[in-house]
């Protein structure tokens, strides 16, 4: 893999871009307005300054190698036009969203025959403003439906391995996605409500086990859904959670301290919905939907 285009200069996107481009040529998508804003003002990572090409938005007909999606939720089929010309018959496509549906997003737009299913976990990168700071870079979960390989796999992982990128081929990569999916409906969306930060739910109390009964009514749903997570992922997620630096935070809070629209329906709305259809009670998640739309109808 020789050219690589990421759409998103997020905490991910950029953790991961930084490392990507000492193997090959990478270059980050923006519109007209983000070129202009980044033009001003260098990015900053862990207070380096960092030089990234820029792509323009809606190019057409310059197929990459490798596009990588790196936005939040809300903005997916935005990225999804805006990065289609830099997508070909043989264009690998990787998808660092949270959720359970991305890749099947990607995958009826563009086709499954190129797509990567991906998790990353276990950064706590946080962007504020021009600067991301981070102590732990986390890894990527990489894998293919069935525990199957493909040249694209090999090429992707011989990427990373060029580029140092830490990851890990998934012998399961939908169970890996449920499981990580628990820990965002839990993390991110006590995080947000509380007001906290990663170190509100390491310290026991009521606010971590309001985290775990939001993760708890996720395994119950993926026993139904026939990807069951169990107990023993659940404690994985909470020693994960005990290692991040405790002052950090989720990209929900992110959202929430800067106002923004959260990804509540890609956690929150995804439990409900897929309970309903199952008969199933959240009212774990039920609160903290209800919770996180009263906080954003306040902005």
């Amino acid at each position: 893999m020789k050219t690589i285009a990421i759409i998103g200069m997020g905490a991910l996107g950029l953790l991961y871009g930084d490392m990507l481009q000492s193997a090959a040529s990478l270059g980050f998508i923006v519109d007209a307005e983000r070129r202009a804003r980044y033009a001003r003002e260098p990015i900053l990572i862990n207070g380096a300054p960092k030089a990234f090409s820029l792509l323009d938005a809606g190019t057409k007909d310059r197929p990459m190698d490798l596009v990588i999606f790196a936005v939040k939720g809300t903005g997916l089929d935005r990225a999804i036009e805006d990065a289609a010309g830099y997508i070909g018959p043989n264009t690998v496509l990787l998808s660092l969203l949270n959720g359970i549906s991305s890749e099947e997003i990607l995958g009826r737009r563009f086709g499954f025959d190129h797509l990567i299913y991906c998790v990353a976990q276990g950064t706590d990168a946080v962007r504020e403003k021009r600067a991301l700071r981070y102590t732990q870079k986390g890894h990527l979960c990489v894998g293919l439906p069935g525990g199957r390989t493909s040249p694209d796999l090999t090429a992707l992982t011989a990427l990373f391995d060029a580029a140092g990128v830490p990851y890990r081929v998934e012998p399961d990569i939908q169970h890996r996605i449920w499981s990580k999916f628990m820990l965002n409906v839990g993390l991110n969306q006590v995080v947000m409500v509380r007001e906290g930060d990663y170190g509100s739910v390491q310290r026991p109390g009521p606010v971590r086990e309001e985290m775990i009964a939001a993760m708890r009514e996720v395994i119950a749903l993926s026993r139904l859904e026939g990807v069951p997570v169990t107990e023993a992922d659940l404690a994985f997620y909470l020693d994960m959670i005990d290692t991040l630096s405790p002052d950090g935070m989720p990209s929900m809070r992110q959202d929430g301290l800067a106002r923004r629209r959260s990804e509540v329906e890609l956690f929150a709305g995804t439990v409900r919905r897929l309970a309903a259809k199952h008969g199933l009670a959240v009212p774990v998640n039920d609160r903290l939907y209800e919770a996180v739309r009263a906080m954003e109808a306040a902005y």
